[in-house]
């Protein structure tokens, strides 16, 4: 986490509790004590209108505000399902992700617009992916954020196994399966693999360049004029 970001969501999470102390800010924001204590005098310094001392915990005034964010209904509702949809179908860090964002949101909500995140009527089932399955999306998703190699076992719809690396471009979710958009060594080709038919997986520690021809763009033109019959 960027300090930046790191000091915003000390803010927000003093605005949501009375007396917050270091340590619970710590194990939240995984960091150590010491570091929040000087984000802390940081925004103090700054003009942050925080209370309190170290041992003891921190208080935020109620005058202090951050410039409001303006939604419309059908935002919130589109905020709410996205969320909801997020924690049930998404690896575990994502889904912790998701419900941050809607409790910073819910922050600068007035009370009639909090309301309706409550009481909405669009609902995503509790979460339906295989903690297994959840635990290797992970992985590919930060070895895509790395532009890491995989390296994995797969199981074809047919049943035959092969071992694949793949340089991990993209994850598409499908409602149902999640699948990877990568560009296959094996096959010297763009493949789709279903997440939850991979068996054993590790990134190997190489780094794939960005190569002409072989970028997210790329795959995503390659399988729409495989969809255009081209």
């Amino acid at each position: 986490m960027r300090r930046a970001d790191r000091l915003f969501q000390i803010i927000q999470l003093l605005r949501c509790r009375r007396i917050t102390t270091a340590a619970w800010l710590a194990e939240e924001l995984e960091v150590s004590e010491r570091t929040i204590y000087r984000d802390i005098q940081d925004l103090i310094l700054s003009g942050v209108p925080i209370e309190g001392e170290a041992g003891v915990g921190y208080l935020l005034r109620k005058s202090f505000d951050l410039p409001p964010l303006m939604f419309t209904l059908d935002e919130i509702s589109a905020l709410a399902l996205g969320a909801g949809i997020v924690k049930s179908w998404a690896d575990p860090q994502l889904a912790k992700a998701a419900g941050s964002v809607l409790s910073k949101v819910e922050t600068v909500l007035p009370s009639n617009m909090k309301r309706h995140i409550d009481q909405t009527k669009l609902i995503s089932p509790m979460r339906r992916l295989p903690a297994d399955v959840a635990a290797k999306l992970a992985q590919v998703r930060l070895a895509i954020e790395s532009s890491e190699k995989i390296t994995f076992d797969y199981r074809r719809e047919d049943g035959e196994r092969s071992s694949r690396t793949v340089w991990p471009l993209g994850l598409f979710f499908w409602g149902v399966v999640w699948t990877l958009g990568g560009w296959c060594e094996l096959r010297q080709e763009f493949r789709i693999f279903r997440v939850d038919r991979m068996g054993q997986l590790e990134p190997n520690g190489e780094i794939y360049p960005t190569s002409e021809g072989r970028t997210l763009q790329d795959l995503i033109a390659y399988e729409m004029a495989k969809g255009d019959g081209g």
